[in-house]
């Protein structure tokens, strides 16, 4: 068999909705931007949504509307993709990096810890799909030693009045948590709709608002649409219409708004998303994890646990204490028998960029133990049957034979 990682749904649907777009001869930022925009608050509980190109897009976006820039310091998990700091970065901030718990998600007393006078933002990361501790992380924002040490540099940070918690959501489209959409758990909500995703516009993101009392949503949704339109006050499609061409320049925006042609993938596969193709993806892992859970090497990933449910972006299969050569070779060996698996993510530690910052990732430990012992297998609708029971006999075979042939070394905490 040849079972790829993570190919993009497209489906009829997909295809009718692209080529409806084509036919109207509008392909950048448009009605089907907007139609995307709404299912997106329709299934998040959010009152704004604004799609742009990317979730770094977004991301950078979301400092900058807060003010974020050199001086200030923005707390991230060190176990993520590389985007997550590189955003701080291209505010002119720095990241500050924290270690994650055994669940992959960020470790708030971690979080706790490092925040200064300095700290603007915490941007915590829904790793795989598993939502992060936020009834914690909201509690220690929200405390009033935490809050005496915030120290406004922005008025919209003197709105706030205090840290601003951010959710890298790139995993986690359908994840919830007591029961309602995690996207509400944070200030701001940032999708991915990358290739790989839930739900793909091939490139895009879109930053969800959850602000609190005193923020009018709709002005700074508007503020946010023309943030990502050069500052412009008006859009494509507004200035075509009629003779509603003029148009000024506000402030020093970015390029960062997503095009028709792309918002059309990710609505024709967002309307069918919590009915079809979110079950389909929970078959899977529960498929997995019913296959790995006798085996005494598996660490099972957090599904639910009461209080979170994942969206089941990955199935992180994690062995048991094997070194980062053996989790190689087994995906070596995996290829070979034509399963494209992964691993997410290299923790940013240990990526030359960072560590020319000075990151060590001995300050990790966690991070870099979970990196270690984790594969990513392939876990997207379209998967048959018969090929998730290949995917599951070939993991059996590779790990059961290589865990028979190497020395495994006791855990110590």
């Amino acid at each position: 068999m040849n079972i790829s990682f993570s190919p993009p749904f497209i489906d009829q649907q997909v295809i009718d909705e692209v080529l409806d777009t084509l036919h109207t001869n509008w392909i950048t930022s448009g009605p089907k931007v907007k139609a995307l925009e709404d299912e997106l608050m329709a299934i998040t509980g959010s009152p704004a949504a604004i799609c742009v190109n990317s979730w770094t897009s977004g991301a950078i976006m979301a400092l900058n509307w807060f003010g974020v820039g050199p001086g200030d310091e923005v707390i991230v998990p060190a176990y993520s993709y590389c985007a997550t700091a590189l955003c701080v970065l291209h505010c002119g901030a720095t990241p500050v990096m924290v270690d994650i718990l055994d669940d992959l998600t960020i470790n708030p007393e971690a979080v706790l810890a490092r925040i200064t006078p300095r700290t603007k933002a915490i941007i915590a990361v829904d790793i795989a799909g598993l939502p992060c501790h936020y009834n914690r992380l909201n509690e220690l924002i929200h405390a009033k030693d935490v809050r005496d040490l915030f120290v406004p540099a922005s008025v919209k940070q003197a709105d706030l009045g205090r840290i601003l918690l951010i959710s890298d959501a790139a995993h986690s489209i359908g994840a919830s948590y007591q029961g309602r959409p995690a996207a509400l758990m944070s200030d701001m909500t940032i999708f991915s709709f990358h290739a790989v995703k839930n739900v793909t516009t091939g490139e895009g993101g879109c930053i969800c608002l959850n602000l609190p009392a005193g923020f009018d949503v709709a002005t700074e949704s508007r503020y946010l649409k023309m943030l990502s339109l050069n500052g412009q006050s008006k859009d494509a499609f507004t200035k075509s219409q009629g003779g509603s061409w003029r148009y000024d320049i506000l402030f020093k925006g970015f390029k960062m708004n997503m095009p028709d042609i792309c918002a059309a993938i990710g609505l024709a596969q967002l309307r069918q998303y919590t009915a079809v193709l979110l079950p389909m993806r929970k078959k899977i892992y529960h498929k997995y994890l019913s296959a790995f859970m006798a085996q005494d090497w598996f660490i099972p990933p957090v599904y639910a646990d009461g209080i979170r449910e994942s969206s089941c972006h990955l199935f992180a299969l994690r062995i048991r204490g094997i070194s980062e050569e053996v989790r190689d070779e087994l995906i070596a060996e995996l290829a070979l028998s034509g399963i494209q698996a992964n691993v997410h993510f290299i923790p940013m530690p240990m990526l030359t960029y960072f560590e020319s910052l000075g990151y060590q990732i001995a300050d990790y430990p966690e991070s870099r133990r979970q990196f270690a012992w984790e594969i990513s297998l392939p876990i997207y609708p379209q998967l048959r049957d018969e090929e998730t029971d290949f995917v599951i006999d070939c993991v059996l075979d590779a790990v059961n034979a290589k865990i028979g042939s190497v020395e495994v070394p006791a855990l110590t905490d």
